[in-house]
């Protein structure tokens, strides 16, 4: 398997390091670049600032509920970016609101998952995403 660029846009620390886990665990041979907000994740898209060197991700791991920017507002950053709309994007956050899921399949989000609570069934469902995302699925070639 291609290593691949991931980039993991997510406050919660401890969401961060059972996704890492996961990504470890499933042996998943990748880059993953954390971003920890709304502001910095289109930064780093943009590659700007001190993120000018950064390789554009092959994919997107979103949570909706971010600071400065929520991924709602990020997604559209995203979709309606010429050069950034063929990333895709799983939105992968702990809401299950109704309206959470419509918007984000409306802003083009390639799916939703509603982190599960339980640590074994999170890691479990970071693991499947992986090997889905990185085994099964082609990826669109990096833009860059």
């Amino acid at each position: 398997m291609k290593p691949i660029h991931i980039l993991l846009v997510e406050d919660n620390e401890g969401d961060i390091l059972l996704t890492m886990d996961a990504l470890e665990e499933g042996r998943i041979s990748n880059k993953v670049s954390v971003i920890k907000d709304g502001n910095e994740a289109i930064d780093f898209l943009m590659q700007s600032g001190k993120y000018a060197a950064e390789d554009l991700p092959d994919l997107i791991l979103l949570d909706v509920n971010l600071p400065k920017r929520n991924g709602h507002e990020v997604l559209s950053f995203i979709k309606n970016t010429e050069s950034l709309k063929q990333i895709p994007v799983i939105m992968l956050t702990t809401s299950s609101s109704e309206i959470d899921i419509e918007k984000a399949y409306k802003g083009y989000a390639n799916c939703y998952i509603t982190k599960p609570f339980e640590v074994n069934d999170f890691i479990t469902t970071v693991m499947k995403i992986a090997d889905f995302w990185l085994s099964i699925v082609s990826l669109p070639p990096n833009s860059k």
